[in-house]
């Protein structure tokens, strides 16, 4: 989301691009240089939608219910990072630091490949709806902060127990921005309920944490 849509910028610069995000995706999975690549060279890659393209790299990494240990969190800010900026109206920026970050060029064609895959899942089944979600730049904006957050749970270093807590926010992430891409106000709100239920997930097991800690510590000391 944090994105441009396809009918203010059909393409980047390169007219043979594919029109549809998920196309373009696996397109780039085809065309990536030999070297490692930074993360900067992958924005500048990804050119006119870099902002949707590169939230969405960042974020279907992690829709499977499976830890990927030590990128939650440099993923997550990345997210956070253009969220912010979109809904502060900015245009797409990442600090020198992250954009210095290597990539191994197989591990990015192979997340491409995949991710262009599931965008084309997602871009099959949303359509322009309920046009009052999303009619304004304003409330594209407003949803872009539930990515944010959302950004900031995926940042979260926690252990592979409880499962499912990247899971959780990195698939509101994704619905959020495709759905905000393609105006599907329904799929837009569905997003936010996800959301809902990401916080209660995590607030359930913050208090199961808490309450095992409160035991814990009157028997360990007593």
């Amino acid at each position: 989301m944090v994105t441009v849509s396809a009918a203010e910028h059909p393409a980047s610069p390169d007219s043979s691009l594919p029109p549809t995000l998920g196309a373009e995706l696996r397109y780039r999975a085809k065309h990536l240089p030999e070297p490692a690549m930074t993360l900067g060279e992958l924005m500048d890659m990804l050119g006119a939608r870099v902002s949707a393209l590169l939230i969405l790299v960042c974020a279907l990494p992690f829709c499977a219910p499976i830890t990927i240990p030590g990128l939650s969190t440099p993923f997550g800010i990345v997210i956070a990072v253009l969220a912010a900026r979109y809904a502060a109206g900015l245009a797409p920026w990442l600090p020198r630091r992250l954009r210095a970050v290597a990539l191994p060029p197989r591990i990015v064609a192979r997340v491409l490949e995949g991710g262009g895959r599931v965008v084309g899942w997602f871009e099959r089944r949303l359509r322009p709806r309920w046009d009052w979600v999303a009619d304004a730049p304003w409330k594209l904006r407003l949803h872009a902060i539930v990515i944010l957050l959302s950004a900031l749970l995926l940042m979260i270093p926690l252990p592979p127990f409880p499962p499912f807590t990247n899971t959780l926010p990195a698939l509101t992430i994704v619905l959020l921005t495709m759905s905000s891409l393609e105006r599907d106000g329904a799929a837009i709100l569905a997003g936010h309920a996800l959301f809902v239920g990401t916080l209660g997930y995590f607030a359930f097991w913050g208090a199961v944490v808490w309450e095992t800690f409160r035991r814990l510590v009157p028997a360990l000391t007593g």
